[in-house]
């Protein structure tokens, strides 16, 4: 056959295309079937870190690696999650974060429950809320959801009453029609709340915050927060993320028999898982 100098240069320049497609088809192929093996997870202080002390020991047995970022308030780790900076967070109900999106224009979705961490009232003064003097001062969370959360604590406990037109989720102090002991709210970052207690009568404080401050519901509580399904914890992700394999992978290692146990047996009550 007849040497041709044309069909050579093409036959060479098919020959590389070849190459680096079929390169680039098997890199693709990599990446798509490679499951990353570690996640950056957004907490607050409190019950979570030690929960999730005993989670990154679990993970790192079943070949996950978990990194925790402790943040000190309720809005940072929600912006953490919308902009990528973390992976997921781990320390909100999800009234909470449907605030966060309708007031931020996020996206941010469950990806599975965690525990019912149980709003309580504690005071340094006094052992009932009967005792609150008229005119007395009660703290509460300054977040809307929390913030209602505290108000409708309250008004199942006889203090005030609330404005029955309204949305108890959306309760806010404007919305007390009934305060017959014209208690006085005061409305605090959450991180402030047991600090507080020198200068309330009483405040009403987070699970996470409290066990931080050395305080127990069970034991310290002058009221406590019911079984109230829509203030279960949960993780929380973006949107897009909804299926990622390592992020279910971590939902399901917290989701385990082993943490279900840890936190019955460390908090006897005072956290509740729900899974």
């Amino acid at each position: 056959m007849k040497f041709s100098w044309q069909w050579f240069k093409k036959s060479a320049l098919l020959g590389a295309a070849v190459l680096v497609l079929g390169g680039a088809l098997a890199g693709c192929g990599s990446d798509s079937s490679a499951v990353k093996n570690e996640i950056t997870v957004g907490i607050t202080p409190g019950s979570t870190e030690q929960i999730m002390e005993y989670v990154v020991e679990k993970a790192k047995k079943e070949g996950l690696t978990v990194h925790v970022k402790t943040f000190s308030d309720y809005i940072t780790p929600d912006q953490a999650v919308a902009t990528g900076d973390i992976d997921v967070n781990l320390y909100q109900h999800k009234p909470f974060m449907d605030a966060f999106n309708a007031k931020n224009g996020t996206n941010l979705v469950s990806i599975g429950t965690t525990y019912l961490a149980p709003l309580a009232v504690y005071s340094h003064k006094y052992k009932s809320l009967n005792e609150i003097p008229d005119g007395g001062t009660i703290a509460i969370p300054n977040d809307p959801t929390n913030g209602s959360r505290a108000l409708i604590l309250l008004e199942k406990q006889g203090l005030i009453t609330l404005d029955p037109k309204k949305d108890p989720l959306k309760a806010v102090p404007q919305d007390i029609v009934e305060n017959p002991k014209h208690i006085q709210i005061i409305e605090l970052e959450a991180a402030q709340l047991p600090r507080s207690l020198e200068d309330t009568d009483a405040s009403v404080i987070n699970a996470g915050f409290a066990i931080s401050a050395g305080l127990n519901s069970k034991r310290d509580g002058i009221a406590v927060e019911g079984d109230t399904s829509p203030y279960v914890n949960i993780v929380a992700t973006r949107a897009k993320d909804k299926d990622n394999p390592t992020y279910k992978k971590f939902v399901s290692i917290f989701q385990s028999d082993d943490v279900r146990d840890f936190i019955n047996k460390e908090f006897e009550g005072v956290i509740i898982p729900v899974w």
